[in-house]
């Protein structure tokens, strides 16, 4: 069976991490919904990508700078150039915090997965986890099953201390190993002592990450495209070793055909009902 993780939402029409983006990926029949979470200044839990506010809003600055109120003042919708249908609410209810992305899901009353991604260098340290983990109790979160009632939730971090931390209460099967390519040109352009702390630490976290997954600390591998088509071997190793696969931004039935043939199972897509159309007809075809 394949499962299919709406990006940031459907983070391809909508902008993402958006209510809209989110109840459209719900609409268009997503199996699951991925987000990232970093904490307001008022350490709140909020679905943001980026740590600053520049790209996707019309504020500067850091996110843990802004309180949610804050936050829920600033204009996240116009950088996408598209109109939010009624239905999905009004511009101003459109920056959603994770308490209510998990309303959300439960309201649609299916089986749903949610993928939380952690995000990290954070300045508040280990308080974003254990803050997640409080709004997940609230919720009614058993740690055993990773379940609120309809809601299956697993937890994702490139940060391999941060997956070292949950494993004191989450169980292994729940967790979810980030990877991506190793790409030490990005500390391209800082200066010499930067630039060699900064590859130092890159080279550190993906060892560190290769480890977990090698060793089966964490129960699902989550590398990008790229790194599967760069080393295939590794997620099919993964794989026979009974890690699940889930493989982030999936956006074309190439990569889908690809993925699928290295025993990937989990796709994170920006065109989720795109995908999940694709794999409905390529299952009827198999059957």
């Amino acid at each position: 069976m394949y499962t299919v993780y709406a990006h940031r939402g459907s983070s391809g029409t909508y902008p993402e991490h958006t209510r809209a983006a989110y109840l459209h990926a719900l609409a268009e029949g997503a199996d699951g919904i991925e987000c990232d979470v970093h904490l307001s200044a008022d350490e709140i839990p909020v679905c943001f990508h980026d740590s600053s506010l520049e790209r996707t809003t019309n504020g500067s600055g850091s996110v843990a700078s802004k309180t949610l109120s804050q936050l829920r003042r600033l204009d996240v919708v116009s950088w996408k150039g598209v109109r939010i249908p009624d239905q999905y609410g009004a511009a101003s209810e459109q920056v959603v915090t994770l308490e209510e992305l998990i309303d959300l899901m439960l309201h649609a009353q299916r089986p749903l997965g949610l993928a939380i991604e952690l995000k990290h260098p954070s300045p508040f340290g280990r308080r974003l986890e254990e803050s997640v983990l409080t709004v997940l109790m609230r919720k009614g979160w058993d740690p055993e099953t990773s379940r609120i009632g309809n809601v299956k939730v697993s937890l994702m971090s490139f940060d391999p201390d941060a997956i070292d931390y949950l494993l004191d209460t989450v169980p292994g099967y729940h967790l979810c190993q980030l990877l991506s390519v190793l790409d030490e040109d990005k500390a391209r352009g800082l200066g010499l002592i930067t630039r060699n702390a900064v590859r130092y630490l890159m080279r550190r976290v993906h060892l560190g990450a290769l480890k977990h997954l090698d060793a089966g600390a964490a129960g699902i591998a989550g590398p990008g495209v790229a790194y599967a088509r760069e080393h295939p071997e590794a997620v099919r190793r993964w794989v026979a070793r009974g890690l699940r696969a889930r493989v982030w931004t999936v956006n074309t039935e190439e990569d889908v055909e690809f993925l699928a043939s290295l025993g990937v199972t989990e796709f994170t897509s920006d065109v989720p009902g795109r995908i999940r159309q694709f794999l409905d007809h390529k299952l009827e075809a198999c059957a």
